[in-house]
């Protein structure tokens, strides 16, 4: 899938949640296409991808079918769309992932498989004291985990580096920045639903 088709898939998700057709929240991705395309070059379908509320573009990267991702959306799912046929899963809590991903990347390790454990974190959870318990454990013990934390400098709508104060970076963990081009949840324009 490239930035183009990336894009158009989620205006169409835009605009089918201002026709009131999705009745639940929403978080779009927009500005981050070209790292994640470069990320997602690395990613084997063997692979296991571990996502957050912003998981669109990552089920659309690791080749789920974009209408099995609309139909998710459509009935609620947005901020839950799993699908075990591509080892991908997602939470919507802040951080929620990677304790999780990281009993995979312990299987794999034990298994002595092939597979490779990719988390996806935002800058506000990559802060968080749980990740970094996570991506010690992972780095002490050798898991096959890489980390990436999508950096738009905001927590939900505060400056990250506000909150935080001196972000850190560690050789395992991969950072990218980009400017967010909509707003934390939804479409930024109000929807009544009747």
């Amino acid at each position: 899938m490239d930035k183009q088709a990336l894009i158009d898939f989620e205006e169409e998700i835009k605009d089918l949640f201002l026709a009131a057709k999705i009745r639940a929240p929403v978080h779009l991705s927009r500005g981050n296409e070209d790292a994640l395309i470069e990320i997602f070059k690395e990613i084997k379908k063997r692979d296991w991808v571990f996502s957050t509320h912003r998981s669109h573009y990552h089920a659309l990267l690791k080749g789920i079918d974009p209408q099995w991702v609309k139909k998710e959306i459509l009935a609620g799912r947005s901020m839950a769309l799993n699908n075990k046929e591509h080892n991908f899963f997602t939470s919507s809590i802040v951080g929620g992932c990677p304790p999780i991903a990281l009993g995979v990347a312990l299987a794999i390790k034990r298994n002595r498989s092939k597979s490779h454990v990719w988390v996806f974190v935002g800058d506000m959870a990559g802060e968080s004291g749980l990740f970094h318990e996570c991506t010690k454990y992972a780095a002490r013990h050798g898991l096959p985990m890489t980390f990436v934390i999508e950096d738009n400098g905001l927590s939900t709508n505060t400056p990250t580096q506000e909150v935080w104060g001196r972000q850190q970076s560690e050789p395992d963990i991969r950072r990218y920045k980009y400017i967010r081009q909509f707003p934390h949840i939804n479409v930024g324009t109000w929807v009544t639903f009747r």
